[in-house]
């Protein structure tokens, strides 16, 4: 594989260089047909200049060649000749197709931005032609390798770019484009997008680590040949086939250890670092044992990824030892090939080079993150949503975790248990009840380390996720399976908390409507949106694949068209003071509150006040999750109250008014802490004494300091004289010195 990255001279005539690069290549290119998009793309771009003045012709070439360097096939070249011309001139998709058929058809068009499209704002047009490149590099890994060497060159050239501009092609460049050559494997040309990007970005910052580099490396400029001379002495002992190369840390990679972790230059361990490539892996293990046996290792700092390789195929032992003169330095053995899928990444042996069909599935399954994020952006409107999947499913830090059978999932850093289970599969999420780690239970919303056994505890019985594991999980893939089920199975509760969130947002444009033209509104709104109904545009708000505040500008532009100032209108048909009956969750019965003003929607109690029947209580009307109930003196009740953008949003609730002989079949969690001295007759005492009560113990747990303990219960309670009294007979205990109503 070619591995020339440099800048291509400043004349069309390059073309001529890359026509003998192709021939002189071992791999059969169909030069002719190369030559022949050159020419038709050197036709549509004549009279066109690049900002630097040179003629447009430059950039495809330039592109071309570094497609070339990657080792991709004809139809790649083709297509990075002819990136723009879709764009920029006034040729057609259909006119590519019929010059050079379907496939460089489809990779153009994924490389086109949505140009003809109009677009509320800059932010949505972004983010739907990020979103139409994943669609196409989900069918086409080709379409992302192009578009990285496209921008590999614009990043080059960016200099002559005026500032502003500069600092926003460096910038997405970092948060986008760089992240995916790594997710990629493509460590040349993300590492060079890093650089030049920070250099734009923080030229200052910049030019003081190059000089640091440049200064530390002046005063040590031969250790890595002597490291290397060394390390050949030894690895020649035991006859082994390798070949060494060196290199000093990037700037980019200094900058962010420094700024990420707190460093000073001075501690960067691994500034130098030195590769030893083999043949074959036991020769990679073979070379740790002697490197580790003629140097002293650092602690904390080998890593084994060829045992468990990252997500993006990349396998190496990494190992920091100190070298003679107490100068650290990092190790890392690979052999060849994964030395190439270590440089070049997916485009080392992706399917369309090799017709092996092992090799071609293995590639898909790499490639699965490309499919599920396009799933997950397929359920949400949102462009921070968006984004959000892409820095946290792509860009981010893996953790690997295995499952009990020995099977290993990567996360990303943060991730929680729950979106381990949905990593496995969305029926397991959904049926969660529990995890254990390591064969300890723990919380679900934990975050899993490296190398962590994790089970996850499922039950037939499971009336499937909770609407806050919404606010819990991290990924894109766990959070658009939790909103696929209630999706599904919650939408006549969607559409009424998301006509109630409207209705909230309509309010505030003060100027009365009516029913009819409320429903227009939404009507107009759904078809902008490209929602078929107002109903699906609802279900979309409540189960939380919409934000309202996103769609903000739409409603009061809609509103405006619809609503005019002059027109005397009858107030809006919206119920107000209506009692309506709601299923509330509990354990058992079927007692419930009553809602004013909402029909339908899902109530859930809030845990940081546990109310009970009898306590007074307040509704908040929650984002995706119905309403939550309150006591009226809890502390986030209190707070919420002074917040605008919160005390609109609590209405009047109250508990329904059960007949006498169904007053006591509910029962309702409830938190109870008991303060004691440690006796070691305690525990038995206190849980004798809820069974005789013949109490529902559902929760306990301990803790305990010095001579005291701490036992805290979740029980199951009628109504608030129910846990007073359980209160009371908890108090009677010995040694108990004192009984609370605690929160979860």
């Amino acid at each position: 594989m070619n591995s020339s990255f440099n800048t291509l001279e400043q004349s069309v005539s390059n073309f001529d260089r890359l026509k003998v690069l192709l021939n002189e290549n071992p791999t059969k290119y169909d030069v002719q047909k190369i030559e022949k998009a050159y020419l038709f793309a050197e036709k549509l771009h004549e009279g066109q200049y690049r900002v630097s003045g040179e003629p447009y012709i430059i950039h495809p070439v330039a592109v071309a060649e570094i497609v070339f360097s990657l080792g991709l096939d004809t139809d790649s070249i083709c297509a990075a000749l002819l990136h723009d011309t879709v764009e920029d001139c006034s040729v057609s998709l259909e006119t590519i197709r019929k010059e050079f058929g379907p496939t460089i058809e489809m990779l153009v068009d994924g490389l086109t931005k949505l140009v003809k499209i109009p677009f509320d704002d800059k932010e949505e047009e972004h983010m739907e032609n990020l979103r139409k490149m994943f669609l196409a590099m989900s069918k086409d890994i080709r379409v992302i390798f192009i578009k990285l060497c496209d921008r590999l060159h614009n990043m080059r050239t960016l200099n002559v770019r005026r500032d502003e501009k500069r600092r926003n092609v460096a910038h997405e460049t970092m948060q986008v484009y760089a992240p995916l050559a790594h997710r990629l494997g493509m460590q040349r040309i993300k590492q060079e997008l890093e650089n030049l990007s920070l250099s734009f970005l923080d030229p200052i910052g910049y030019a003081e680590i190059k000089a640091d580099i440049d200064e530390k490396y002046g005063q040590n400029r031969d250790f890595i040949t002597r490291t290397k001379e060394m390390l050949s002495e030894k690895l020649d002992e035991y006859h082994l086939d390798y070949s060494l190369e060196g290199r000093v840390k990037s700037v980019y990679s200094i900058y962010r250890k420094m700024f990420n972790q707190n460093k000073s230059f001075d501690e960067i361990y691994d500034f130098y670092a030195v590769r030893i490539i083999t043949e074959t892996e036991l020769d990679c293990y073979t070379a740790l044992g002697l490197i580790h046996d003629a140097y002293k290792s650092v602690p904390g700092r080998f890593k084994d990824y060829i045992s468990t390789p990252k997500p993006n195929m990349y396998q190496s032992l990494h190992t920091t030892v100190i070298g003679r003169d107490g100068i650290p330095f990092e190790v890392q053995i690979r052999t060849r090939k994964m030395h190439q899928v270590a440089e070049y990444g997916i485009a080392a042996h992706w399917k369309y080079k090799s017709g092996d069909r092992r090799s071609s599935e293995e590639i898909d399954a790499k490639l699965e993150w490309i499919s599920k994020l396009i799933e997950t952006e397929d359920n949400t409107r949102d462009p921070d949503e968006f984004l959000r999947a892409l820095k946290v499913d792509i860009f981010h830090d893996e953790v690997f975790v295995f499952t009990p059978k020995g099977d290993v999932i990567a996360l990303p850093q943060g991730a929680t248990l729950i979106d381990f289970a949905y990593a496995i599969h969305s029926g397991v999420g959904n049926s969660m009840v529990g995890a254990k780690v390591n064969g300890i239970i723990a919380p679900i919303d934990r975050s899993p380390s490296n190398g962590d056994i994790v089970e996850i505890l499922t039950s037939a019985s499971s009336k499937g996720p909770k609407r806050n594991w919404l606010n819990t999980v991290k990924t894109g893939e766990a959070r658009n399976k939790i909103r696929q089920w209630f999706k599904k199975e919650k939408r006549p509760e969607n559409i009424v908390v998301g006509r109630t969130e409207i209705e909230r947002e309509l309010k505030k444009f003060g100027r009365p409507y009516n029913a009819a033209q409320r429903d227009e509104i939404l009507s107009r709104i759904a078809s902008r949106m490209g929602i078929q109904t107002v109903d699906d545009l609802l279900n979309t708000i409540g189960y939380g694949g919409l934000n309202v505040s996103k769609i903000q500008t739409k409603l009061r532009d809609e509103f405006d068209k619809v609503v005019k100032p002059t027109e005397p209108v009858a107030p809006a048909n919206i119920p107000v003071q209506t009692e309506i009956k709601t299923t509330v969750k509990r354990r058992t019965g079927n007692g419930g509150v009553i809602v004013d003003g909402l029909e339908g929607c899902e109530v859930k109690f809030a845990k940081c006040c546990n109310p009970l029947p009898g306590d007074k209580i307040i509704g908040f009307i929650t984002r995706g999750s119905g309403v939550s109930v309150h006591k009226r003196d809890c502390i986030n009740v209190i707070s919420g109250l002074k917040k605008p953008e919160k005390a609109g949003r609590f209405i009047s609730i109250f508990w329904e008014d059960a007949p006498e002989d169904k007053k006591n079949e509910g029962l309702y969690e409830s938190f109870i802490q008991v303060f004691a001295e440690n006796d070691i007759q305690l525990i038995a005492n206190i849980t004798s004494a809820i069974a005789e009560m013949k109490v529902m113990l559902y929760q306990i747990n301990t803790h305990s300091r010095d001579n005291d303990i701490t036992v805290s219960l979740v029980v199951g309670c009628k109504n608030i004289e129910h846990f007073k009294s359980i209160m009371s007979r908890l108090r009677m205990i010995d040694h108990v010195f004192d009984v609370r109503r605690g929160y979860m």
